[in-house]
């Protein structure tokens, strides 16, 4: 029996689920051994500097991870700055313009550069982690699923993928990213990473560094989640709908440009799943001995979207710049880069979808 026109459309939707279970077939047994293929995986292309999965290639994915994040959020430090402020004092900093020049006019040019040392540093080993063991997970989770239910399931895949690498990529972000609030939303505290960390530590001990790591899991296990799962989704797509030619006939400045595109669509939606959670910890690593839900109680549904526009720009533009650098590490190293998953033939076979 065929599927319906109802459930033809809601397969269609790219976050959707197999409307359909998979019955187990008898292979006929054959005499020479069948590689396990792997979701986005392919034999080593000619060209290509190591093979996909493999150790060289999972160090380089991390380091291209350092670079993106690093870079790009040190970049962004002034505009983060006043999100920051805009969120842990709205009467003061009433909008993105406004924070600009009260910040200026208070702390000069070199005042919107508050908390660079711990966003690159901080920010460095989340990308490290993220990106790394993204890969990694995604590997796993794909060979435990099989090559078809790689398929069939492949935004779950990545959802888990993410939710995982970012777990741990935020245990490495959390003490910088309390450093670099505690610089940034509090004048006069400290001025430099030197100052502050000694500071936080003789006051509050190590808690000060990790209190701050739950909610940081609420804002970015979201914000990772939807950053490469509706990346994926949106690469596959645009070369399925809007680019005018196939992936393998698409030079690498092409392809680059597609990963540019797919990646600012995907940080609007990070920026608007993550910022909730991002009021609180901005607030939360300000004031000492709060909790995020008596935050959360203060701020009320209006406050936690404060600072939201300046959010969207920031996140978008970033992750935009994030898959680009990340991409163009995997270009430069001649790394493996998969095309988008395409239907297993054997899934095609039970679905009748071939002769």
């Amino acid at each position: 029996m065929y599927p319906t026109t109802l459930t033809q459309l809601a397969r269609g939707n790219p976050f959707s689920a197999p409307l359909f279970t998979l019955q187990k077939t008898v292979e006929p047994e054959t005499s020479s051994p069948v590689q396990k293929r792997r979701l986005a995986a392919a034999a080593v292309a000619e060209g290509d500097s190591c093979e996909f999965g493999s150790q060289k290639y999972l160090v380089l994915c991390g380091f291209g991870g350092i670079l993106s994040c690093g870079t790009t959020h040190t970049a962004v430090v002034p505009l983060d700055l006043v999100k920051c402020r805009m969120q842990v004092d709205p009467v003061k900093y009433k909008s993105i313009f406004n924070g600009f020049s009260v910040t200026i006019r208070e702390d000069g040019m070199r005042g919107l550069a508050k908390g660079w040392a711990p966003t690159f540093i901080g920010y460095s080993m989340q990308g490290l982690c993220k990106f790394g063991f993204y890969e990694v997970f995604k590997i796993w989770y794909g060979d435990l699923l099989g090559e078809e239910n790689s398929y069939l399931w492949r935004t779950s895949l990545y959802l888990a993928a993410s939710a995982s690498a970012e777990f741990f990529a935020d245990m490495a972000l959390a003490p910088m990213e309390a450093c670099k609030v505690r610089i940034q939303t509090q004048p006069g505290y400290a001025n430099t990473l030197r100052e502050c960390a000694p500071k936080m530590y003789a006051e509050e001990g190590i808690w000060a560094f990790y209190k701050g790591v739950v909610p940081l899991w609420m804002r970015q296990i979201p914000y990772t989640m939807m950053k490469f799962a509706c990346f994926e989704r949106t690469v596959e797509l645009l070369y399925k709908y809007v680019v005018p030619k196939p992936r393998s006939e698409c030079s690498k400045a092409e392809q680059l440009v597609v990963t540019f595109t797919a990646g600012y669509i995907a940080g609007v939606f990070c920026a608007i799943v993550s910022h909730p959670a991002d009021s609180v910890v901005s607030v939360l690593n300000k004031e000492k001995g709060s909790t995020a839900s008596q935050v959360l109680k203060k701020l009320g549904p209006k406050g936690v979207w404060k600072g939201l526009v300046a959010r969207i720009i920031m996140i978008g533009t970033l992750t935009a710049l994030q898959w680009f650098i990340y991409d163009s590490v995997k270009v430069y190293f001649r790394l493996p880069r998969p095309p988008p998953p395409e239907m297993p033939e054997s899934l095609k076979k039970k679905l009748g979808l071939t002769e």
